[in-house]
């Protein structure tokens, strides 16, 4: 389990970042993608528990949906190899893998935790907690960033990391079978409640019309199915009522791996002697739950309980969506904070551009309808923010005039909408020449490199090597590590040239480096794009009102849900506490693609929608009755006592004790 958690995490840990870096799409559908992926993870453990208890069992479904699982992840990391085809492949070998893993890890979900309680006798007692794989797999570097193959990030070896734990997991999990104890598949209990609820929909629609009303409208399945199981279900049935609002949470919950990580990669990520990963700020959430969990169970809930404040299970689940929101609002001061750093790109009929003048002396630029540049451009002068230049047609040419010492010359440049150019001025014997280079904004410090020598220039800096050949021209524009680079190579067609000093590369700046010769080689850094100025550690807040959230909300509402419930019937709740995670991130995906707000006003939207939500559920739980745990306990003790069952055995969902489970 801890092996299968760590595969999982780790590999859904850098999958936003996948979508965003590798296949090149934007923030919205990189998170929808990822969201409609961890749905999907939701849905499918009703039909692997549906697969264990009418046909296989637990152990051959574990056995057989694990090796789909490990099908899904080798896929998902062949497809991140660049050269195994083009941006098509990589695409639909993608999403074929994250299918395969989503039926893998939902299909075996309600069986591994079932199965491990089968090795037990109903007398034992046990604790079972996978938080422990949850935080390695998040604080382990899973080797992308730190490790280069392909001339890139890692990412084949990232997902195949995950990969081969899994493996791991499944060979151990066979070894062991000559141990195990094997429950045959005995029939599901959430088909039976389902057939029950559709016959007594069904006879009320053709009975009632001739037939006197009966005191509820399940009471209509008493022809065919016992009054116990019909009992049971309107017990049921009064929980998974609660149940309608709490999607909303877990739209908010489950963002840690989407929006708040796009988030982080906006900001400054170094702690002086270390750096991490916009994906590592999840481990914050593992970590704090295993803090929080004994925190309020022994201080706090009898600290408020002192007080005499009657904290009910629904009250706690309620106060942990306040948390939740209260963790948004926090997010969206931050969001205002680091979108004041960043470059937004360009809307609809208009482009980004800045200018660079590399001639000694000042240049004034002059456009046919604007004047977007009022003041001379010196030499060297940082090009400062970049400028939107409106144009009217999707590619527009344009005929720039340049006065340079008193010469007026010509320049034609053609831009696009929505695309992002730095323009060069430089001088040649016929007073000033351009030249446009396009731009890709990366979220992630990058460098290159302008050769101002008459000869081809080779700079190799880390694991990067830029070339620039002569007269002016311009290097590929890449991605490093931040980091602080003094001893640069660089060697010429001619000769090797010292060590050049390039100082600081911060998170998120942009530099244009300008090789000059004036006895020796020397360099001019420009920045283009200002380093992220707001750090990582303010998303702290945040990750800690989420957490308390967590707490008060899903390990509570998971343990009521079970106390209101006979023993037989809590695999129908866990199926639809499954639910409601897998449609709280189909609201995400629709919001992502759909409302096309300004993040930090999504953020916004999201608490104020969570906030309606928790008064809606509040008067839900101020009409609920509970149920007293003693009836509970008559009802399971005339099951074990030869009673009549409305079940036929243990499902993959209700063997556990319910007083002693951390949910998933």
């Amino acid at each position: 389990e801890f092996c299968e958690r760590f595969s999982y995490y780790g590999m859904r840990a850098v999958l936003t970042l996948y979508f965003l870096t590798y296949l090149g799409w934007d923030h919205d559908l990189s998170t929808a993608v990822y969201h409609a992926f961890s749905s999907l993870c939701y849905f499918t453990p009703v039909l692997g528990a549906i697969i264990a208890d009418t046909w296989l069992g637990k152990f051959k479904t574990i056995i057989y949906l694990s090796v789909v699982y490990v099908l899904g992840h080798v896929i998902k990391s062949v497809g991140a190899i660049p050269t195994v085809g083009s941006n098509t492949v990589h695409i639909a070998l993608s999403m074929v893998g994250l299918i395969l893993i989503a039926f893998g890890t939902g299909g075996i979900k309600p069986c591994v935790a079932a199965f491990g309680g089968d090795q037990f006798q109903e007398k034992h007692n046990y604790f079972f907690n996978n938080n422990s794989g949850i935080v390695k797999s998040n604080s382990f570097k899973l080797p992308r960033g730190d490790v280069q193959c392909f001339g890139g990030d890692c990412y084949a070896l990232a997902f195949g990391v995950p990969a081969a734990l899994m493996m791991v997991a499944l060979v151990v999990f066979i070894l062991g079978s000559s141990l195990y104890r094997r429950n045959p598949p005995q029939g599901n209990i959430l088909l039976e409640v389902c057939n029950c609820i559709g016959f007594a929909i069904k006879n009320r629609w053709r009975r009632s019309k001739y037939e006197s009303k009966r005191r509820h409208w399940l009471d209509w399945a008493e022809d065919k199915y016992s009054k116990r199981l019909i009992t049971e279900i309107k017990m049921v049935l009064r929980v998974l009522l609660l149940y309608i609002p709490l999607p909303m949470f877990w739209a908010l919950f489950d963002q840690q791996g989407s929006r708040w990580t796009l988030q982080a990669t906006r900001m400054n990520m170094s702690f002086g002697a270390f750096s991490i990963k916009p994906d590592q700020m999840q481990t914050l959430n593992a970590l704090l739950i295993l803090v929080f969990v004994p925190v309020f169970d022994l201080f706090i809930y009898p600290l408020v309980s002192l007080c005499r404040i009657n904290i009910t299970p629904l009250r706690k689940m309620a106060t942990g969506m306040i948390f939740a929101a209260l963790a948004f609002g926090a997010a969206t001061l931050v969001e205002v904070h680091v979108v004041k750093t960043v470059v937004k790109p360009a809307p609809a009929g208009q482009c980004l551009l800045q200018v660079f003048n590399l001639a000694p002396g000042d240049v004034r630029l002059h456009f046919p309808e604007s004047q977007p540049f009022p003041e001379p451009l010196m030499y060297l002068q940082d090009p400062g923010e970049y400028l939107k230049l409106p144009l009217g047609a999707p590619s527009t040419n344009v005929s720039l005039e340049v006065d340079y010492e008193g010469t007026a010359s010509r320049c034609n440049v053609t831009f696009g909408q929505q695309e992002a150019y730095s323009l060069i001025l430089h001088p040649s014997r016929a007073g000033i020449r351009c030249r446009l280079v396009s731009e890709h904004l990366a979220s992630v410090a990058s460098r290159r490199f302008v050769n101002t020598l008459s000869e081809a220039v080779t700079v190799t800096v880390g694991d990067e090597t830029f070339h620039a050949d002569a007269n002016y021209s311009v290097s590929a524009n890449k991605t490093l590590q931040r980091g602080v680079y003094n001893k640069v190579s660089c060697s010429l067609q001619s000769k090797t040239c010292p060590d050049l000093d390039l100082g600081l590369l911060d998170f998120g700046a942009s530099y244009t480096v300008v090789l000059l010769e004036s006895g020796r080689i020397t360099t001019h850094k420009m920045e283009d794009v200002h380093a992220n100025n707001v750090h990582v550690a303010w998303q702290i807040p945040q990750y800690v009102l989420i957490t308390a959230g967590e707490v008060m909300f899903s390990i509570t509402g998971l343990e009521f849900s079970y106390s209101q419930a006979p023993a037989n019937m809590k695999s129908v709740l866990q199926a639809g506490w499954l639910l409601t995670v897998a449609f709280g991130n189909v609201i995400v995906l629709i919001i992502a693609e759909g409302a096309g707000l300004e993040q930090w006003k999504e953020f916004v939207l999201f608490a104020v929608l969570l906030l309606a939500v928790c008064g809606v559920f509040s008067v839900m739980a101020h009409f609920y009755t509970y149920v007293d745990a003693q009836h509970l306990d008559k009802m399971d003790a005339n099951d074990h006592s030869g009673g009549q069952r409305s079940s036929k055995g243990e499902q993959s969902w209700g063997s556990l004790n319910p007083r002693r489970l951390v949910p998933p």
